[in-house]
């Protein structure tokens, strides 16, 4: 058996003509270069895909803030519109409330107005009196109706109907209850007598066979034969 010298390695078997470099062992491979897959998308690519996909999702958010924006808007319109329909049966309930109680009270004041033509409002009733129309003026009642007027049937009730020579369109020549109205409501319309234009005859002219002298008597009578 052959002795190992001490203190020697072997050393490996070198193929002529290689160089030292090549008897050397070659360094291990790093891992990543071994696992290394296909290559990714480049970054910019990435970059785009990202913005388009925030600036469709920013268009939704624009896109459901205006649904949202017209829904308010239709809301606060149907809001005003009610408030205003129901300011407007407010203020028709109430006229009509006032209206009712105004027409009861108009029998009053046509006993009111009678005892005033008498000159029989006078002491206690006067001053009573007096506070009631005033009362019953500022709640809006109007009184109308006067003689020489022209007859206007939308605001006037005919009782009485005669013909006059010294009128040119129906008339009313006597006011027998007046009228009285509630803002732009007639309670009561005016009670009236109606002259007529007399047919046949113009204004200033007198009618016809009234006081037309006598030819006969004028002439001293008929010429005898």
């Amino acid at each position: 058996m052959t002795e190992e010298t001490p203190g020697f390695e072997e050393e490996p078997d070198v193929p002529s003509g290689a160089t030292p470099e090549d008897a050397a062992p070659k360094a291990a491979e790093p891992d990543s270069a071994k696992e290394s897959g296909p290559a990714g998308p480049p970054a910019g690519d990435v970059q785009d895909a990202t913005q388009t996909a925030l600036i469709a999702q920013l268009d939704q958010v624009r896109t459901a803030l205006g649904e949202r924006t017209a829904d308010l808007q239709r809301l606060q319109a149907e809001y005003q519109n009610y408030r205003r329909r129901v300011e407007r049966d407010r203020v028709t309930v109430k006229e009509i409330a006032v209206a009712s109680l105004l027409t009861e009270l108009l029998p009053v004041l046509d006993d009111i107005g009678r005892a005033r033509e008498h000159e029989e409002l006078v002491g206690g009733f006067k001053s009573v009196a007096e506070s009631l129309e005033t009362v019953a003026a500022k709640m809006g009642l109007q009184q109308f109706g006067k003689e020489g007027e022209p007859f206007d049937p939308t605001i006037h009730e005919a009782l009485m109907h005669s013909y006059a020579p010294d009128v040119t369109e129906d008339t009313c020549v006597a006011i027998l209850q007046p009228g009285y109205r509630f803002g732009e409501r007639t309670i009561r319309p005016a009670r009236v007598a109606v002259a007529e234009p007399q047919p046949g005859v113009q204004p200033g002219e007198k009618a016809s066979g009234a006081d037309e002298p006598d030819t006969d008597e004028e002439n001293g009578g008929p010429d005898e034969g």
